[in-house]
């Protein structure tokens, strides 16, 4: 029965069923169209999936065995503490310096429900109602949504190929007003590839110190970045933006383990403590057997991730070869994590398999029905007319999948 409420004339109206904070919550662009594709598949389809990111590669043996034993102790039965296990924070505090040559202690780590836990927090715990964050697009797709479930204001500013997909510091500043409180970097970048340089940083840093403004950094796909280039953590680089800066890291994609929920935050003791806070009344502790393998990861051998860089780096080079060999689609080399960003705009208006499409989630509907290929739409990212493919499968499903990409839109009428 719904709750009724008196208007101020006197009568009565039903209160909506569901949240006006949470009904304005898009579904995540990625999951759903990974799902529908899936979906096709278990009824037989012969799909080829480029749309969830995630490594298609084993989490490694030696953290599995881990996990296993961890099954039997009965200690990782019982609840523990919220922030994480002391094992597992000592671990991140030496993975920290290991990796980005960054001094943290244990205090300033939080053990997350994964990354996107992890940015979750970090946006309940700066933001006000009203408050705004630069969010540079394109953008992953959860983004923009934690950002509004905490209040905040995300200011969107648009990037394109001939910028490489990044901002500069000049962007940032024409873009901010007095509302300005944090800023969201990602580097590499989810949907593009991008990697920011040490100089690019630099600027953008000592920016954030002067405005006073906050930084959220994502740093989940630090170790997927090729062609020798630099890997660069921004509070390393510009003294006196530690206090107001927040990583947001995980086991994730570096160690193929998405399915099993490790993230964490590094930042200010004090902005650490409230998330721990928050985090007690929303889910406790994370799977202390998830946390006994990602100690196995951070302080075992980066042997499988190399490989796996490896592969990815090969798959990298084969996509973009495959994909700017179709007439009028156009990609730009990404420099790191798992995906190629190639622009479709040419075929908005085109005749498409009977259909004249406006935009690239008219593309991918057109593509998931007559190649039985899943790509995820860039208006998903803030990038009308650009579409990510994930290269976190298979050479074979690579090959086959563009190949059906190609064939229908050499079809393409103009």
């Amino acid at each position: 029965m719904n709750t009724l409420t008196k208007t101020s004339t006197g009568s009565k109206a039903p209160k909506a069923r569901i949240s006006e904070r949470i009904a304005k919550v898009s579904p995540s662009a990625t999951l759903a169209i990974d799902a529908k594709a899936k979906k096709m598949k278990e009824d037989g389809i012969d799909m080829v999936l480029f749309g969830a990111g995630e490594p298609d590669f084993p989490t490694p043996t030696h953290i599995v065995d881990a996990a296993v034993e961890a099954c039997r102790n009965t200690a990782n039965h019982r609840y523990t503490p919220t922030p994480g296990l002391a094992d597992l924070r000592e671990a991140i505090v030496a993975k920290t310096k290991r990796d980005s040559n960054y001094d943290i202690s244990v205090p300033q780590v939080l053990v997350t429900n994964g990354g996107k836990h992890a940015i979750a927090n970090s946006f309940a715990v700066l933001l006000d109602p009203g408050d705004e964050v630069l969010l540079p697009a394109p953008y992953w797709t959860t983004y923009p949504e934690s950002i509004a479930l905490a209040g905040g204001v995300p200011k969107i500013i648009p990037t394109g190929a001939d910028t490489g997909f990044k901002v500069t510091a000049e962007m940032l500043e024409a873009a901010a007003t007095e509302e300005t409180k944090v800023l969201l970097m990602v580097s590499p970048s989810n949907p593009t590839g991008a990697v920011y340089t040490r100089e690019e940083l630099l600027e953008i840093g000592q920016l954030a110190l002067e405005r006073g403004w906050w930084v959220v950094t994502d740093e989940i796909y630090e170790h997927l970045i090729y062609d020798d280039l630099e890997r660069v953590s921004l509070p390393v680089l510009v003294e006196g933006l530690q206090d107001r800066c927040i990583i947001v890291n995980g086991v994730a994609k570096t160690y193929a383990m998405t399915g099993w929920r490790v993230g964490w935050m590094i930042g200010p003791k004090d902005v650490i403590s409230a998330a721990g806070n928050l985090q007690s009344h929303e889910t406790s502790n994370v799977a202390n057997v998830s946390q006994r393998a990602a100690i196995a990861a951070l302080r075992g051998s980066l042997d499988d991730v190399v490989l796996m860089r490896e592969a990815f780096d090969r798959r990298r080079k084969l996509i973009v070869k495959m994909l700017n060999d179709i007439n009028h689609v156009e990609c730009l080399m990404p420099q790191g994590a798992f995906y190629a960003f190639p622009s479709l705009e040419a075929f908005f208006s085109s005749n498409l398999a009977g259909r004249t499409p406006s935009s690239t989630l008219d593309i991918a509907d057109i593509v998931l029905e007559e190649a039985k290929v899943a790509f995820v739409p860039g208006e998903a990212f803030g990038a009308p007319g650009y579409a990510r493919f994930s290269y976190a499968t298979s050479d074979e499903e690579i090959i086959k999948g563009i190949e059906r990409l190609g064939n229908l839109l050499d079809t393409a009428k103009f």
